[in-house]
């Protein structure tokens, strides 16, 4: 009978063992299958996979550079993305994080052109990420107004107001920011160099990144450990249930698309107080597009958010070595990316674990 017991019981471990492992096994197929099938991809056109992959590795992570460029792109990837997480736990879908990054960009750097060059770094910075922040919150509040009191679809308001917010950066940058030394280029003049963010030594990388991940960790905790955060999830699953425990839910959904075009302004104002240095027509273009993805890979969680985001930017970054050692052109990534999208959403159940 001790023979038998201690037999079941071993059993009993293995199946426990099996059931924790297997949802790992399955995350782990999930996010090798893209590279495979890209893989064949190249075969078609006579690239060896196995090389360009570990080219694209060693040109990702071989240096501390290389690193730091990895993290540098995923930093605006976590913000845009967060802009579209917060509205989807409350049943929103908000693809405006491209429109309002480039708005709290054009407000950034006009508050850091006109009136806080001559402010210390330790407090022109926050001003002019408050400012960034202004700009987000004013484009989405476009989104949110329509969506409140004109009852119109946030997703297609949101996708609209991208071109137009993409044309008034435009505008200004040939007219009232012009920068009067471009030799006629359109671009600003460049912020003070206090207001340029701190950056790690022997790379590009700057403290945007701690930002975006202080960002996230507080985006989850509000959702997850928050009164406000239940009600807001509340909301995204049952809008009926919500209205019965009298729920304001228009004012919800206004003041959740308020702070989402805040997270994606402070994104554009680290674009230019980080990288940029000043506005131009393109500064973040698809950015928030490549948010709205990664936020859509992470099933709208706050830190499954930021290794999805580190994914896309490592992807992003080795564009350059796939064009190189490929010889087919680096926008042909977006299939890879593209790829790691259909398998993650394809999981399913799996994937939402």
């Amino acid at each position: 009978m001790k023979q038998q017991a201690s037999t079941i019981a071993l059993s009993a471990g293995n199946l426990s063992f099996l059931s924790r492992i297997k949802p790992w096994s399955i995350q782990a197929l999930i996010m090798l299958s893209p590279f495979v099938v890209y893989g064949l991809f190249l075969l078609c056109y006579g690239v060896n996979p196995v090389d360009l992959y570990v080219s694209m590795v060693k040109s990702t992570f071989g240096d501390l550079y290389g690193l730091g460029e990895v993290l540098l792109k995923a930093t605006p990837f976590v913000l845009t993305g967060l802009a579209a997480a917060l509205p989807a736990k409350a049943g929103l879908v908000n693809v405006g994080g491209e429109g309002q990054l480039a708005i709290g960009a054009l407000f950034a750097t006009w508050f850091g052109v006109f009136y806080l060059g001559e402010f210390p770094a330790w407090l022109g910075i926050p001003l002019m990420m408050i400012a960034g922040a202004l700009g987000g919150a004013v484009w989405a509040g476009l989104v949110a107004v329509l969506k409140v009191k004109g009852r119109l679809n946030e997703t297609i308001t949101s996708v609209l107001l991208n071109y137009v917010a993409t044309f008034t950066v435009g505008f200004f940058v040939h007219g009232l920011l012009k920068d009067p030394e471009s030799f006629n280029w359109p671009f600003s003049p460049e912020i003070s160099s206090s207001l340029r963010l701190p950056i790690v030594d022997g790379t590009r990388l700057h403290i945007g990144f701690v930002v975006a991940l202080a960002l996230a960790a507080i985006v989850w905790f509000v959702l997850s450990k928050t009164r406000l955060g239940f009600r807001i999830r509340v909301l995204g699953s049952n809008r009926l249930a919500a209205q019965r425990a009298g729920f304001n839910i228009n004012k919800m959904y206004f003041w959740v698309l308020i702070a989402a075009g805040m997270l994606a302004g402070i994104a554009g104002m680290i674009e230019i107080a980080g990288i940029e240095g000043r506005l131009r027509a393109s500064t973040g273009v698809n950015f928030g597009y490549l948010g709205f993805l990664a936020a859509m890979m992470a099933w709208n969680n706050p830190l499954r958010l930021i290794v999805t985001a580190f994914l896309l930017g490592m992807i992003s970054v080795a564009g350059n070595t796939l064009e190189i050692g490929s010889g087919l052109p680096s926008s042909s990534v977006n299939i890879l990316m593209a790829l790691v999208l259909f398998f993650i959403l394809g999981s399913g159940r799996w994937a939402k674990r």
